[in-house]
């Protein structure tokens, strides 16, 4: 199958998806729309988590990334036939939908083969897009394998967990060339002069997907003297978080724990925002910590640089646009489509 082949094939998935969010459906494909429907509904039967929105917002991401031009310039590196193809072991995160996607899209446009290792909190959508993939070019059935019990017979490996889990990982498959991710949060640069509209947008970054994922900001650094009554009001549209019962389960045990404790923070009721050292956030918390001069974010940003996973701010990555990453915004900054060339 040559490179070409694989960059039509995830062309047409890119498709089907715009299709299917644009209501312009091929009548040819009506079952498979139907059928894409269903499993949002189901992932959140199987994932408390995974409410409609957020799933329907994860495959609509997915759908961007895959328009044919940004497809064609992650697959510059890559070989036009792939002669001598690896097995690529892929063990998924299942904090949000799709999250393994991408690190998928490298190993089979690479020409390689995949061997999947499925979280059980995120395994109902990938199965569907893979047999689209193999509908649209039969030749993926052989480069696509799902595990089933422990990996075996592989030649590399790509795993995302938590940090205890990254441990474990290393241990077991140190011999195997390897990209190995640990626990990553994300954290907005605050400097006052925000719009309205940008810290509505902030409220994105941090809402989406209920903060469990590597992108959402979890942490704010804010001028000294900073009031968040502004902050407070733009991100109130996003209070139906708490009809989500694990969100407000967790809200309701941190700010127990806080209240318990005598910690100072500041409630709105659905999102409680307290001063604090450290860059991962519980559930319902985003930490904050006060500058006075860029210097001193610029450091900050230096001295954290292996915690953080990406930047919201007027010179960073848009408010909003934390969960939208391009095709090569690669995980931990570790370019998958090199490690993969050099297998």
């Amino acid at each position: 199958m040559q490179l070409q082949q694989r960059i039509n094939a995830f062309f047409k998935i890119g498709n089907f998806i715009n299709e299917h969010y644009e209501s312009s459906a091929n009548k040819e494909e009506e079952n498979l729309h139907l059928g894409l429907s269903e499993l949002v509904k189901a992932s959140f039967l199987y994932n408390g988590w995974f409410i409609e929105q957020f799933t329907n917002n994860a495959i609509q991401n997915t759908g961007k990334m895959l328009a044919k031009e940004e497809v064609e310039k992650l697959s510059s590196s890559f070989p036009a036939d792939n002669r001598n193809p690896k097995t690529v072991a892929v063990i998924c995160a299942g904090n949000i939908p799709m999250v393994c996607f991408h690190d998928v899209l490298c190993v089979l446009l690479s020409g390689n083969t995949v061997l999947i290792k499925m979280s059980s909190d995120d395994n109902v959508l990938l199965p569907f897009f893979l047999k689209l993939l193999v509908h649209y070019e039969p030749g993926f059935d052989e480069r696509i394998r799902l595990a089933d019990g422990k990996l075996t017979d592989f030649d590399a490996i790509i795993a995302t967990g938590s940090n205890n889990s990254a441990d474990q990982f290393g241990y077991y498959f140190a011999k195997y060339p390897h990209i190995i991710r640990r626990n990553r949060s994300s954290l907005a640069v605050i400097t006052g002069k925000e719009t309205r509209e940008e810290l509505e947008a902030l409220g994105k970054d941090i809402f989406y997907y209920f903060g469990l994922g590597c992108r959402n900001v979890s942490k704010l650094l804010v001028p000294k003297d900073y009031k968040f009554d502004a902050l407070f009001e733009c991100v109130f549209s996003y209070g139906y978080v708490l009809d989500n019962k694990k969100y407000a389960n967790n809200y309701e045990y941190n700010r127990t724990i806080y209240l318990m404790g005598n910690e100072k923070f500041l409630d709105n009721n659905f999102l409680m925002i307290k001063s604090d050292s450290q860059i991962h956030a519980p559930i319902s918390v985003v930490y904050y910590e006060s500058y006075e001069s860029e210097s001193d974010v610029n450091q900050y940003l230096l001295n954290n640089a292996k915690e953080i996973q990406c930047v919201v701010g007027s010179n960073y990555i848009p408010f909003g646009n934390s969960q939208s990453p391009v095709i090569t915004d690669f995980a931990d900054g570790v370019n998958t489509a090199e490690f993969l060339v050099n297998l």
